[in-house]
């Protein structure tokens, strides 16, 4: 057992799932704390269109879903900074298009097979050394983007409109947080698959706002539970064998979030007056 658990399968298991583990909840702190926590299931549902598309024009499937990803969620901001559409109805919308686009592409191309299931589900062990370059560069620019530009988006994440009064380019961090989630989604879509990664834009960041008083310590705290539950969840599903890893990761966060409830303070991710950054 202790050979399986350091095979060369399973190490890079551990680092693409722990790339992703850390990466998502940094992102997906901004996202809940502006209350866009569906964005991660529009952009994977997008992503998953991408591959399919991807596939027909004989591209990556990875090429494919990032650049449908990035227009797709481009196109969403429009949407939304326009007020054409409701946000809840824009989501929607794209949930539909998105996976029934892809449904159709791959059934036509008779491609609708364990392939598919595992891009939707996740199939961290058939990750190549190659894929496992791009996932980490992909993790990599986002948490730089953070790094650099991390009290702008803060300030327009607690409060848009006060932002906007001292002369943020609004617009612009709007478009980049958006642009990060679609890069991390197509990161995550072979850690976790495009139905579960964005459970790890949000859980590990319930249980963070759990355990912090401040912006970033809950945004930190987050950090190390999405790594934690990679690192468990994937360790566990090499000792059982017969279980889906990508669920196996999600299924931890959801248990570390309720040690957070039982355990940890109240919630700190709320009125955006009240959040210490």
């Amino acid at each position: 057992m202790r050979s399986l658990l350091f095979s060369d399968f399973a190490v890079r298991s551990y680092i693409a799932g722990s790339v992703v583990g850390v990466t998502a909840p940094a992102v997906g702190t901004f996202l809940v704390q502006r209350r866009m926590s569906l964005i991660g299931d529009g952009v994977g549902h997008l992503a998953f269109a991408g591959v399919a598309l991807g596939l027909l024009l004989n591209l990556a499937p990875l090429w494919g879903a990032l650049l449908v990803a990035l227009i797709g969620v481009v196109g969403l901001e429009w949407l939304r900074t326009r007020g054409r559409l409701s946000g809840d109805l824009s989501m929607a919308l794209v949930f539909y298009f998105g996976i029934s686009l892809g449904a159709v592409v791959l059934s036509a191309l008779n491609r609708f097979d364990a392939s598919a299931i595992g891009i939707l589900f996740g199939s961290v062990f058939t990750v190549s050394t190659s894929d496992l370059v791009i996932m980490v560069v992909l993790c990599v620019v986002d948490l730089l983007c953070l790094v650099l530009v991390y009290k702008e988006l803060l300030t327009v994440a607690l409060d848009e409109e006060s932002a906007r009064a001292s002369g943020l380019p609004v617009q612009a961090l709007n478009l980049l947080t958006v642009a990060m989630t679609a890069l991390l989604v197509v990161a995550g879509m072979r850690a976790v698959g495009l139905l579960l990664i964005a459970a790890l834009l949000v859980v590990p960041v319930a249980a963070g706002s759990r355990l912090s008083h401040s912006f970033r310590g809950s945004m930190l705290s987050a950090m190390t539970v999405g790594l934690a539950s990679a690192i468990v969840g994937l360790v566990a599903a090499i000792v059982e064998g017969r279980i889906a890893p990508g669920g196996s990761i999600v299924l931890t966060a959801l248990a570390f979030f309720g040690l957070a409830m039982a355990f940890g303070r109240r919630a700190l991710l709320r009125h955006p007056r009240r959040v210490r950054a």
